[in-house]
């Protein structure tokens, strides 16, 4: 008889899992960009007698539902392009990696970067090529289109803006790499909403750009709900490797449900950008720390001790990710999620006294 050992693929007993941290409840999570603001009472009621009339007896099918049309309306994707939805921004990730995976297929991306791009890509057995980021974390454009021409990849991913960096990137310089591209590109916004810029409207056009989306930052984690957009031929290819009904009646009711009061959520995005204005100033005025340029609901922020501001902001219950060791180019940084104003104005007061 075979041992377990012996039945599960080799590489994957090599890895680790994606960590997600267990903390308790009077620990605030400035770890996963997580939004800090629930629906007031009255919508959680409305939401709640919605819910409670939701079809859970029956399996959900997307294709007749208005959940679709009214992605395309909240966030303006061009009326030529084609969406589909999953479990998450991850699942389409996963199924984009699946969709490519022949052969000697190829991924590109830069590094550091979403850890779920290379994961996925060794996962379907392709190769994986990373191109590093320069040193103040921007895009090195030269070396990216080089490893462009050298390896010509089926798959690019780009983050934008990136994480876990934060860091926006120049769109002329993203044009020239979907340009010098081969295969297909995915523009990543899963921080969009907090960016100043965005490819969705230009979704499809050409072709080989996709770009993906998720309610997850923008104050919907739970619900697990992202989205992609681009031309009709490459979705529809897309739609024939995810698993039927993989999103569920809850989720759908509740999204549509924070569509319908989208004002309220751009309310929300707007706060948190104001708030990570105000953290990105108080950080960059410490001495001897790096504070750098954000777009996303976070910011990335290098210091002289990380072990030490990480284990101090734990102490009084705040829970940040400590990126230090998990690339040369993150020594010494973390990553701080844009909470509530109080929440912020505490972290910063325990940064200041724990910098020297």
């Amino acid at each position: 008889m075979k041992s377990i050992q012996d039945i599960i693929r080799q590489d994957i007993q090599a890895m680790k899992a994606y960590p997600v941290a267990c903390v308790p409840e009077n620990v605030a999570r400035l770890d996963s960009m997580e939004s800090p603001y629930d629906f007031p009472p009255a919508m959680q009621a409305e939401l709640g007698a919605l819910l409670a009339k939701a079809p859970i007896r029956l399996y959900p099918h997307i294709d007749h539902d208005d959940l679709i049309p009214m992605i395309q309306k909240t966030f303006r994707v061009p009326e030529n392009a084609a969406i589909a939805t999953g479990n998450g921004s991850d699942e389409l990730i996963q199924l984009l990696c699946m969709l490519v995976a022949k052969p000697n297929a190829k991924v590109l991306s830069i590094e550091p970067t979403f850890v779920m791009y290379q994961t996925d890509a060794r996962l379907y057995g392709m190769e994986y090529i990373s191109v590093p980021l320069n040193d103040d974390l921007t895009l090195n454009l030269a070396n990216t289109l080089q490893a462009i021409e050298q390896h010509q990849p089926d798959l690019i991913f780009l983050a934008y803006p990136n994480n876990p960096t934060g860091t926006p990137y120049d769109r002329k310089d993203v044009e020239q790499i979907i340009q010098a591209a081969t295969g297909l590109v995915v523009i990543d916004e899963a921080y969009g909403a907090f960016s100043s810029d965005s490819f969705l409207p230009q979704a499809g056009t050409p072709e080989k750009l996709l770009v993906l989306r998720t309610f997850s930052k923008i104050g919907f984690a739970g619900l697990r709900l992202g989205f992609i957009s681009g031309s009709l031929n490459i979705i529809q290819e897309l739609k024939k490797i995810i698993p039927p009904y993989n999103m569920n009646q809850l989720s759908l009711v509740a999204a549509k449900y924070a569509m319908t009061h989208y004002d309220w959520v751009e309310q929300n995005i707007n706060q948190l950008k104001m708030e990570r204005e105000i953290m990105f100033a108080a950080l960059e005025g410490m001495t001897n720390v790096t504070a750098f340029p954000s777009e996303a609901n976070f910011v990335t922020v290098r210091v002289p001790d990380a072990e030490k501001c990480f284990d101090a902001l734990l102490s009084q219950g705040f829970l940040i990710k400590k990126l230090h060791g998990s690339h040369s180019l993150l020594n010494n940084c973390l990553r701080i999620t844009i909470g509530s104003p109080e929440q912020n104005k505490k972290v910063i007061d325990i940064l200041e006294k724990n910098i020297s």
